[in-house]
């Protein structure tokens, strides 16, 4: 059997007569910059996520970037985040003048650990950028308390957690800002690039919008520094026809989650995924810890069984030669490193039927089992 880790083609022959007639008009009227079909679904996903305000953009990167500025960070202020993320989290940090400050994460959730927030804390701090890695919230009872205390900016990364909740509301309605990526292969996924960022601050949301579109205050007239970072109207269509399924697409992922977990409990040298917030994790990705067996050695025995997994991410984001400036050593990070250097994620798709879910902890469980046999016999001839 052959699992891709995505499957893409399989969730848009599902619903390509509605992809169809969402993009009809747009071809037709030519809207392709911004235009009828991005305002429909900034309203329908403000609505959805339980926000006044959803603000298209161009991906997931200049939605941070664009929350950064709008919040007024800028040089010379410290933003604190997790080192265990795709690097955009941290670019957007950057492109703002600011400083990124890593703290490390809790070790059930994967996500910014409060305390060690708590202690980051500096004069410095203006915001606090917490990532819902792999779809699972981050404590945001906790991290929105330490916002409010501390006079802060809750910014949250959303790009992974479209649709996941935290005590019963969506992500990306906590803090001051949410930001969403559209790239193809999220719960969401646009027909190419595509972001957002959602807000209940009336002055964020004219920000951005002036902000995505040369910073314009009226035709020709650049009141700031500006950026072209508007959503094309062919996204904005993708996305608003999408949406209506993202729930159920999302209650799929949670199914083979759970069955994932049942095939795969005490399978050796394997640690699943935990989760605290398990009702209301999104399962953007199904991410498993190896232990004693190399995990590229692991990766490419699957792959030849027909088993497509993945790493996200190998190297916790201080550790990239763009940030050796800011000093970080191996040790500082203690539960990012051992994430990110064990961790697999299992293809998980909506379409994925319980026959390949199967198959793939199948093919792993034998393979660690194997693996943990032969340990255990070398260990044997070696005594």
């Amino acid at each position: 059997m052959r699992v891709p880790f995505l499957d893409l083609q399989a969730q848009n022959r599902s619903i390509w007569p509605e992809l169809q007639s969402a993009l009809e008009p747009v071809m037709a009227e030519s809207q392709f910059i911004l235009g009828p079909a991005v305002e429909r679904f900034e309203s329908h996903f403000a609505s959805y996520i339980g926000v006044r305000h959803c603000v298209g953009l161009n991906n997931g990167t200049s939605a941070l970037h664009m929350a950064l500025l709008a919040c007024g960070v800028g040089p010379g202020d410290e933003v604190i985040t997790t080192p265990a993320t795709w690097i955009s989290t941290s670019w957007a940090i950057s492109y703002v003048g600011a400083k990124p400050v890593f703290v490390d994460i809790d070790p059930h959730t994967y996500n910014l650990d409060p305390d060690q927030v708590e202690q980051a804390l500096t004069p410095r701090t203006r915001a606090l950028l917490p990532v819902h890695l792999y779809g699972q919230s981050a404590d945001l009872a906790r991290l929105s308390a330490l916002a409010d205390r501390h006079g802060l900016a809750l910014i949250e990364d959303a790009a992974q957690a479209h649709g996941a909740r935290f005590d019963g509301r969506r992500v990306g309605s906590f803090g001051r800002a949410g930001c969403f990526s559209f790239y193809p292969g999220k719960n969401l996924g646009a027909f190419g690039e595509g972001g957002c960022v959602v807000t209940n601050d009336d002055g964020v949301a004219a920000h951005i919008r002036r902000l995505r579109d040369h910073a314009q205050q009226g035709r020709h007239h650049h009141v700031e520094i500006g950026f072209n970072t508007r959503m094309e109207g062919i996204q904005g269509a993708v996305l608003d026809a999408k949406l209506p399924h993202l729930d159920d697409w999302n209650a799929a992922r949670a199914r083979h989650a759970r069955r994932y977990s049942k095939r795969l409990a005490g399978v050796p040298g394997l640690t699943l995924p935990a989760c605290p917030h398990a009702e209301g994790h999104a399962w953007h990705l199904f991410v498993v810890l190896v232990h004693g067996l190399d995990r590229e050695e692991l990766r490419l025995a699957l792959a030849d069984r027909g088993v497509m997994a993945g790493v996200h991410y190998p190297t916790p984001v201080p550790f990239q030669p763009a940030y050796a400036h800011l000093d970080y050593h191996p040790g500082d990070f203690p539960v990012s490193e051992e994430l990110m250097s064990k961790c697999l994620s299992l293809p998980l798709y909506p379409e994925m039927t319980e026959a390949q879910v199967d198959y793939v902890a199948d093919t792993l469980g034998e393979l660690l089992s194997r693996h943990e046999a032969l340990s255990s016999l070398t260990a044997g001839v070696m005594s």
